[in-house]
């Protein structure tokens, strides 16, 4: 398992946390989205390592920005 964190920007209530976990937990080998609405925090477990731009799309497909 791979374990990595990122940071989101623009998000301001449980549907923004909600369409962000969607929008990430469909990357291919996603096991879990954990997003901390208070930090922005954005923990990611998968199978391995993701690449930095699938992560970032799906969280401007989600309407959000990724600073991290």
């Amino acid at each position: 398992m791979f374990e990595k964190a990122y940071t989101v920007v623009g998000m301001t209530c449980q549907h923004c946390v909600a369409s962000v976990t969607e929008e990430v937990g469909e990357i291919d080998g996603v096991r879990s989205v954990d997003v901390d609405l208070e930090t922005g925090a954005v923990t990611v477990t998968s199978d391995a390592e993701l690449p930095a731009d699938a992560v970032r799309s799906a969280v401007e497909e989600a309407g959000y920005t990724l600073t991290a």
